[in-house]
């Protein structure tokens, strides 16, 4: 019984296999669309965007052409080929403003650009295009039931945005370049006051002056100090207990006896 099984099993899949190849090979644009439907409604992605490619071209202005198109984008989109399904999505939204599926596709196309955004220490080119996708989305379809969802990711990807900022800031401190680090996190705060990296990029903006003051040549040494006791200022003005504060005051302390010797 188990080898009649297996053996119909086989004739199932073969037979399958020979229709397909039929429906690749055929002229009948009307036979390899019905073809990647059933493919499509198989969760077969990858063989109904090899019969999509082909009949898209033949399809377009025809009452089938919207179906197709949203299949097309959503099989690029679940075999993870982003690019290529934020392309067919936006075109989806350009080519059919009145579809029931309009909003779908508009979240999903600014969606497959936020699944291409890389780890923060990486460039950030792509998310900065999945935040601008995304916002459109959100400012187009205020009332949307992906809304929700989608602020959520603009929020993920700022906060990417944010920790590559604040690294590259920090990155100035540990090679010694103090002089870039004060103004990285300077423009840093000043970009983003409300980020969650303040405590972390007042401290090091306190540690580059501190370190650029005590390592100075005379001439310059007091009017630094002075900076960086402002800097050290800031960082205890936002939080008093920060888990910096028994570094910080030690630092303090040198500041304080260093500038004694220029009040003499």
């Amino acid at each position: 019984m188990k080898k009649i099984i297996s053996l119909l099993l086989l004739v199932v899949v073969f037979s399958s296999c020979n229709e397909y190849q039929k429906a690749l090979k055929t002229e009948d644009v009307a036979v390899k669309f019905d073809m990647a439907t059933k493919l499509y409604e198989a969760g077969k992605y990858t063989k109904a965007i090899r019969i999509f490619e082909q009949i898209a071209p033949a399809y377009r202005g025809k009452p089938q052409a919207e179906k197709l198109f949203y299949m097309f984008a959503q099989s690029y989109y679940k075999t993870k080929q982003y690019y290529l399904a934020g392309y067919q999505f936006e075109s989806f939204v350009s080519g059919y403003p009145k579809s029931e599926k309009i909003q779908e596709a508009a979240y999903l196309g600014a969606k497959s650009y936020s699944m291409l955004s890389p780890v923060y220490s990486l460039d950030q080119k792509d998310t900065f295009k999945a935040i601008e996708k995304l916002q459109a989305f959100i400012d187009n379809y205020p009332n949307s039931e992906y809304l929700a969802e989608a602020n959520a990711t603009v929020k993920v990807l700022t906060e990417k945005i944010e920790k590559k900022v604040y690294e590259n800031a920090k990155g100035y401190n540990t090679i010694s370049d103090y002089k870039s680090a004060i103004v990285a996190f300077d423009n840093f705060l000043g970009d983003y006051p409300g980020t969650t990296y303040k405590e972390d990029a007042l401290f090091y903006k306190y540690d580059s002056a501190y370190q650029l003051a005590i390592n100075s040549i005379p001439a310059k040494m007091e009017e630094r100090l002075n900076v960086a006791k402002t800097a050290h200022s800031n960082l205890v003005k936002f939080n008093a207990n920060s888990k910096y504060k028994k570094t910080a005051d030690e630092m303090l302390a040198r500041i304080e006896k260093d500038l004694q010797k220029f009040n003499k």
